[in-house]
């Protein structure tokens, strides 16, 4: 599965909104080709949530385990909470293989999933989970829009 593909099905969620940010966005450059997907149905960025799935093309400071910046290299990140998470991801599996869920290098204690190019073995999945967190982010902004 690729990256444009991923896009392209979460970009069919209702009411998401999905940020590529690029030269001339405001972005810092190292964001630059990522993809973060929100939940806004106003088409406007939260000011105080975070993405519910992102797919970074690059290494980042302190997360190289991955390696991203080999050529063809993706990874889809996506929150799907800590008990979840633990029935996910591969006993064994490292950070840096392909098509294969793992606790996310940075963020896996806060219930973050990853896998590098899925495939075969995780593409059904990964847009299950991204549908899932689409909906949990929902749910959490409907919540904080009626205790407001």
């Amino acid at each position: 599965m690729e990256m444009n593909e991923i896009v392209d099905v979460v970009s069919g969620f209702e009411g998401v909104l999905v940020i590529i940010p690029g030269e001339g966005s405001g972005s810092p450059e190292l964001a630059w080709g990522d993809a973060f997907f929100y939940y806004a149905p106003d088409g406007v960025m939260p000011d105080r949530m975070q993405p519910y799935g992102t797919i970074v093309t690059k290494n980042y400071p302190d997360d190289e385990e991955s390696r991203l910046d080999e050529p063809g290299r993706f990874r889809v990140n996506i929150h799907v909470g800590r008990d979840r998470a633990v029935h996910i991801v591969q006993d064994g599996a490292s950070p840096a293989d392909a098509d294969v869920f793992v606790s996310h290098p940075v963020y896996g204690a806060a219930g973050w999933v990853s896998v590098v190019n899925p495939a075969t073995s995780t593409s059904g999945l990964v847009v299950s989970l991204l549908r899932d967190a689409h909906e949990a982010a929902r749910s959490r902004a409907h919540r904080r829009s009626t205790t407001a």
